[in-house]
């Protein structure tokens, strides 16, 4: 099973856009950053995938939000990784609105990939998501259209089709990814 059939260099028979990067990875950085994202960023690379991650090619003192909301909508795909925490970050969430607004505007292919947890609870808001969105809802109270935003966007990655790693070995899923 391959995840990415094309490299940068390709172009796409669908559109004549030119895309800065194959690949934009979401993930959330204390979770995943130097254990999956890692392995799947590096075995990405090896095929020679355009791939961005966010602490790699940010510009030192640039203010994140504009510059990556621009790179999502520069991507051919989101790889999505949904860990434990990811809902419990705003700036996730705030970029995975500006995914899922990409994915139905510019056809941005979404893949989500369930980092052991179960996808019904990130559809239904359980678990850490729904302590999550407790959260946000405390929080943000005076904008609650920001958490009902946020709940809805979350809730349309996790029905998508993607990937389950509950049970399974990182390196393994790695290796069929990107063999």
């Amino acid at each position: 099973m391959a995840l990415l059939p094309l490299s940068s260099s390709s172009s796409s028979s669908s559109s004549s856009k030119r895309w800065k990067f194959d690949v934009f990875l979401s993930f959330k950085g204390e979770d995943t950053r130097k254990t999956f994202t890692d392995h799947l960023y590096t075995g990405l690379k090896q095929k020679g995938i355009s791939v961005f991650k966010d602490d790699e090619k940010l510009n030192q003192g640039t203010f994140i939000a504009p510059e990556l909301l621009k790179v999502i909508e520069e991507s051919r795909f989101a790889v999505v990784i949904l860990s434990r925490d990811y809902a419990s970050s705003t700036w996730c969430l705030i970029e995975l609105t500006k995914i899922v607004e990409c994915m139905e505007m510019t056809g941005l292919v979404v893949l989500p990939v369930f980092h052991y947890v179960d996808p019904s609870d990130v559809r239904n808001h359980r678990g850490t998501f729904g302590k999550a969105f407790s959260k946000h809802e405390e929080r943000f109270k005076d904008n609650i259209g920001y958490v009902q935003t946020w709940k809805a966007t979350l809730t349309k990655v996790a029905n998508l089709a993607g990937w389950d790693l509950k049970d399974k070995y990182e390196f393994l899923w790695n290796n069929a990814i990107y063999n």
